[in-house]
């Protein structure tokens, strides 16, 4: 147990040969070498676990190499390189700022700077976590790094570049580690088992890469977990079971069960996976992460960005082409809406349920509900339209009506002008913005659907002006005994003739329009057979300036009331009366 080394200490790289993932940065420092071009102060940044340190190491010991090799690399057999291996070279400090950030921390320093090195060419001072230092200590040490002397070469490492002050910054050469990618820490993962004697499965060993966040450090850390874990045989499922991962399994059978709208087989899951203990959080993330990894999978391009195991990779390539772009599109944006708003939501659970629900919307089963809906909305619009179209015509009419006999179907005759919707005409007067549609189009049926059912209807196109128009909408408006508000709307509003056989109706309020766009039909089959013409077409709009100066609620008509009678305000503040 006491020659026991971590992975991550045992591995360490001693060259830059064997710096993982940060293949650019080692070949600038080891041309910088070879050409003799070195600076005096370099800052190395980054995210944790990627090498800084490790390079920062690197770097010293080469440029104090007795004998580098051809390539820039450190031989390894000098005494300076074998003290650098033993620990005991008295040519590179290392100071952590963490712990050490006072100024006379920094002081001591700079006393050091000043002795020059017995053995080799540069004394190299190593300043880990930079960013921790005091105002005072980077003051301090700002000369010094400036004009340090010719055998002082100093490098700084930190996490946090933008805690650094910008006068150091722009005293030093600045390189900007990145993260390693899954597949060089996979690749990496791969020879440390080959070397410890152990097996392991690339899926396993890609759980661990996609967990460690490309850093190294972690990685190697998690593979010693789990190698203790597993006794020397990483599997993939002795992975996510130790590490606490959900399963690729878990969201395939999600995705199914959204591909064929099965809420209900979705919750349940969403029950088996919280009663393992997965934190609701882990699982939308995850899920929208899955969705994504779908998108990418639906294209040749783009399958580069699907960094997974052989074998996981094509169930996702072939669940892929099952889902449609628009899916997975809206599924992501779903996912991670409810990834925003899990942490402020009072019922977390709830809020996962309420997604999946809405995802399994996304896809229309095939089933009868549909066609029964269909059903329901077309019988009322045939009824109404079939009196209409098949009226007979009044004896006294002119004999110069044009008419035209074609076969089309009956519901294609009432044709109004209401805002767009889904549902039944009534429901068309929602929105005060008058927009062209027809009645066959909100029944949702095709019309080949109803060519058995086809009669032969007289379309008629005689010309008429306003005032038939208006005559006849007078007419309607006193038939009508118990809609009384309908009656009184039609009266207060007048119809305006436009043109191609249209009119327009100014209302004043939205009850009015909903009153009028809901009694449309029967309206227009009125008109259509007095008028003798099948083409008359009604728009229904709210008249702005009406809308402006009427006022409908208790506050608006207090507040015209206040405009005619100022007294009324008083009146309303001695008696402390409020307004409901």
């Amino acid at each position: 147990m006491d020659n026991y080394i971590v992975s991550a200490r045992k591995y360490r790289p001693s060259t830059f040969q064997s710096v993982v993932g940060q293949k650019t940065l080692t070949v600038t420092l080891k041309n910088a070498i070879q050409n003799n071009k070195l600076a005096h102060a370099y800052l190395f940044c980054g995210p944790r676990g990627v090498g800084k340190t490790s390079c920062a190491r690197i770097f010293a010991k080469t440029i104090n190499c007795l004998s580098p090799t051809s390539d820039g690399e450190s031989c390894n057999t000098c005494e300076s390189c074998q003290a650098f291996n033993e620990q005991r070279s008295y040519n590179i400090h290392e100071l952590d700022a963490a712990s050490n950030n006072s100024v006379d921390d920094i002081r001591s320093l700079i006393e050091q700077v000043r002795i020059p090195p017995a053995i080799g060419r540069y004394k190299v001072f190593i300043i880990d976590e930079v960013h921790m230092l005091s105002s005072a200590a980077f003051n301090a040490f700002l000369k010094t790094l400036e004009e340090p002397p010719h055998h002082a070469l100093f490098i700084l490492a930190t996490t946090e570049k933008h805690k650094v002050l910008p006068t150091i910054l722009s005293r030093c050469q600045v390189y900007d580690f990145s993260r390693i990618t899954i597949a060089d820490i996979v690749e990496h993962l791969q020879y440390v088992t080959t070397s410890e004697g152990a097996t392991a499965e690339p899926e396993a060993l890609n759980v661990i890469a996609q967990k460690a966040d490309g850093g190294l450090r972690d990685a190697l850390s998690i593979f010693d977990q789990v190698l203790s874990f597993t006794n020397g045989n990483i599997t993939y499922q002795a992975v996510i079971d130790n590490l606490n991962v959900l399963d690729y399994e878990y969201y395939f059978r999600l995705t199914d069960y959204i591909l064929t709208a099965n809420v209900r087989g979705a919750i349940l899951l969403l029950n088996e996976i919280l009663g393992k203990g997965f934190e609701g959080q882990n699982i939308i993330s995850g899920m929208a992460n899955h969705f994504r990894d779908l998108l990418v999978c639906k294209d040749e391009a783009t399958l580069v960005l699907f960094e997974v195991g052989a074998s996981i990779r094509q169930r996702y390539i072939e669940m892929a082409r099952r889902c449609p772009d628009s899916l997975l599109f809206k599924a992501i944006e779903l996912s991670n809406q409810c990834d925003l708003n899990y942490r402020t939501s009072r019922n977390k659970r709830l809020l996962l349920e309420l997604t999946l629900i809405q995802l399994c919307q996304l896809t229309t089963p095939a089933g009868s509900d549909t066609e029964d809906k269909k059903k329901t909305l077309i019988q009322p619009i045939e009824v109404e339209a079939a009196p209409a179209a098949q009226s007979t015509p009044e004896p006294t009419r002119q004999p110069e009506t044009k008419t035209v006999t074609t076969q089309v179907p009956v519901d294609t005759a009432p044709v109004i002008s209401a805002p767009p919707t889904t549902g039944t005409p009534a429901a068309a007067g929602k929105s005060s913005r008058p927009v062209s549609t027809s009645f066959k189009n909100l029944t949702g049926e095709k019309p080949e659907e109803k060519q058995q059912q086809a009669e032969a209807v007289v379309e008629e196109i005689n010309p008429f002006n306003e005032e038939d128009l208006l005559k006849y909408w007078l007419d309607y408006a006193e038939q009508l005994q118990e809609k009384v508000y309908l009656k009184n709307a039609m009266i207060n509003c007048k119809p305006v003739l436009g043109e191609n056989d249209q009119f327009e109706v100014k209302v004043h309020n939205q009850g009015q329009q909903d009153e009028l766009l809901n009694a449309a039909v029967p309206i227009l089959s009125y008109l259509r057979q007095m008028l003798r013409n099948t083409h008359i077409q009604m728009r229904v709009a709210i008249s702005e300036t009406n809308e402006k100066k009427l006022a409908y609620t208790s506050t608006e008509k207090y507040q015209h009331l206040l405009e005619v009678n100022p007294l009324l305000g008083k009146l309303k503040d001695e008696f402390n009366l409020t307004i409901d």
